[in-house]
């Protein structure tokens, strides 16, 4: 029978890096579960009476990224299989927050913010309500609540230690709005175990990420199923969503990080209803959508949505 590993957050448990020489914080079998909570991208975790309560990392890297739970052993996970994780349920908090300005990035210097003061939106969260609310000067602003985890990724097979900023062909800070409760995700595999870690909890997110955060917040709750899929042989992450199937594509130039999003997309039109790629690329441009998927985390994102509302079916040729 699969059994539900559940976690609550601790130093012992967090990493702020990917590496392949990380010791795995747990052994599961395919097709187990994995239940926890995550703290904030601060590092920590603020209490309704105000107390901050920090993390640390159990590495000590150097440059800290996001904070992440894991890495998780799976058995039987070797490189050239596909690590699907079925994303169960996703709670947020009860806090999140956003900043825009004050530093110098790209986006902000080309909009002319890099030198202004840094304007910072704290977000209460209703869950019940389904919406986040910040007052911005005298205006209260409510938006829906969207949760889904930034950061899922397994470990890379180059050595040495990794920033979890960008994202790459085997995941991590993917920042993708589409990856919510009831989302299956497909992630190469390129190390015995797969060594999966995730964290970075955002409440709601536009396409983009566009200040450089989501509303950034912990999770109450999150329960994830790990399956290793040997008949899968996918060199890039995948999806299949409420909003349909996903490709993803990431490069520093957007054109490219397209074309590999396309080129996702045509392939697993193909796979799907058996076409040539000329036929793929001509019903990919009536009813697939390209979205931006952020442009902040130094390597830019792209993906592709194939909708379900597509009907296919074969002709009865004795009609």
């Amino acid at each position: 029978m699969p059994e539900t590993y559940k976690f609550k957050t601790s130093n012992q448990l967090l990493h702020a890096s990917y590496s392949n020489e990380y010791e795995a914080i747990q052994i599961i079998r395919s097709g187990d579960s994995i239940e926890f909570d995550t703290i904030d991208i601060g590092w920590g975790f603020t209490n309704q009476n105000g107390e901050r309560v920090r993390f640390e990392s159990r590495e000590n890297e150097k440059d800290w990224g996001h904070p992440m739970i894991g890495p998780f052993y799976v058995e039987g996970a070797k490189p050239g299989m596909t690590l699907e994780i079925r994303i169960n349920e996703l709670k947020a908090d009860w806090y999140g927050w956003n900043c825009a300005g004050g530093k110098g990035n790209w986006q902000n210097d080309a909009l002319g913010i890099s030198g202004d003061p840094e304007v910072t939106l704290n977000w209460l969260i209703n869950n019940e309500n389904n919406i986040a609310k910040t007052k911005i000067k005298d205006l209260e602003v409510s938006v829906p609540l969207v949760p889904f985890l930034g950061v899922l990724g397994t470990a890379p097979s180059e050595t040495g230690v990794h920033s979890t900023i960008p994202p790459r062909y085997c995941g991590g800070n993917i920042d993708c709005k589409e990856l919510v409760e009831g989302s299956i995700l497909y992630l190469p595999i390129a190390v015995e175990g797969a060594l999966f870690s995730a964290g970075d909890g955002h409440a709601a997110q536009g396409d983009g990420e566009v200040s450089g955060q989501a509303i950034e917040a912990p999770f109450e709750k999150v329960n994830l199923t790990l399956t290793v899929r040997e008949d899968l042989d996918i060199t890039m992450p995948r999806a299949n969503t409420p909003a349909g199937w996903i490709t993803f594509g990431f490069d520093e130039d957007l054109n490219k990080a397209t074309v590999t999003a396309l080129n996702g997309m045509v392939a697993l039109i193909q796979e799907l209803y058996g076409i040539e790629k000329t036929e793929a690329v001509a019903l990919a441009s009536v009813c697939v959508d390209l979205r931006i998927t952020q442009i902040v985390n130094h390597m830019k994102g792209v993906h592709a949505i194939l909708p379900h509302n597509i009907k296919i079916s074969e002709i009865n040729k004795n009609e």
